[in-house]
């Protein structure tokens, strides 16, 4: 089964011009209406500033998309809590019923591969999940990217998870986790951790190289681009963490699991926070984006 390209994207393509993949569960699931609207279309207009091409990935009516119009994407930004929260292990089931689906990093990922998309911007990847010990809750973005070659452009990890574990377990699949312009892993909200990346590039050309270095040589996978939050919207980890402790017990309490525990927090700390971690969640997501552009346009060159 193919990918349905918009024309702009197309039309990119076939010409070996650079593009940003983008997710749609950031949009649906990730902020609230109308913020997620105009998120999305800033971003997009940011990619388009930068010289590339943008393409937000979703299943529409249970057909793999890359490239919505604006229409599409307000619907999802309007309907996002109906909306089917889509991983890579959905995927069959939401394309099999003809229904609309919002991708994860993961299943972003993997339809980006297919399209021949090799740079994407998030937001913030997902993880191991605090307590995972117990409730073996790790995010599928981390298996996807030993998978698909694809460089995705990210806040670090979400703050809510296990940073320790998730640079663990991304080391123990090969997969190579780039500092851009920092040498620690900065922690979504924070542009700081007390844990630190294992390499780092200061450029879009140096990230660029790497890329073309890791799928020359044969090593599948992705490559995590750890991009720090700008300093001006930052909440410091003292500061937001005691909010993420509050946030995890309500969830417990609530019996929150699965894939409506992320959305569950960042809505919680949201509120907690009146809507200060939102303004840095879309901030950060901006940054992400001009970056993957950069780095998109140096890898098509």
């Amino acid at each position: 089964m193919k990918i349905i390209l918009s024309a702009d994207v197309k039309a990119a393509l076939n010409n070996g011009k650079p593009v940003v993949a983008l997710e749609s569960t950031i949009i649906a699931h990730g902020m609230p209406y109308p913020q997620n609207f105009e998120m999305a279309q800033k971003v997009e207009s940011i990619i388009t500033e930068q010289g590339a091409t943008p393409a937000t990935i979703a299943i529409v009516g249970g057909e793999l998309r890359a490239g919505l119009s604006t229409d599409e994407l307000k619907q999802f930004a309007k309907n996002g809590p109906s909306i089917i929260k889509v991983s890579t292990r959905d995927i069959p089931y939401v394309v099999a019923r003809n229904l609309d689906g919002a991708t994860t990093v993961a299943s972003t990922m993997r339809l980006a591969a297919m399209a021949g998309i090799a740079v994407f911007a998030t937001g913030g990847m997902g993880g191991v999940h605090r307590g995972a010990e117990q409730t073996f809750d790790v995010s599928n973005d981390l298996d996807e990217f030993s998978k698909s070659n694809v460089a995705v452009v990210t806040a670090g990890a979400k703050a809510i998870l296990d940073l320790a574990l998730t640079l663990e377990v991304l080391e123990t699949l090969g997969v190579p986790v780039v500092g851009y312009g920092t040498d620690v892993f900065p922690a979504f909200y924070s542009r700081n951790s007390e844990y630190k990346v294992p390499m780092r590039l200061d450029s879009a050309q140096d990230v660029a190289a790497l890329m073309k270095a890791k799928w020359k040589l044969g090593l599948t996978g992705g490559v995590v681009v750890a991009n720090p939050i700008p300093a001006d919207f930052e909440i410091p980890a003292h500061e937001i963490e005691p909010v993420i402790q509050r946030a995890l017990a309500d969830a417990k309490q609530q019996h929150i699991m699965g894939k409506q525990t992320t959305p569950f927090l960042l809505k919680a700390i949201a509120d907690a926070t009146a809507g200060k971690s939102l303004t840095a969640n879309i901030a950060l997501v901006e940054n992400n984006a001009r970056l993957a552009a950069q780095i998109a346009k140096a890898y098509s060159q």
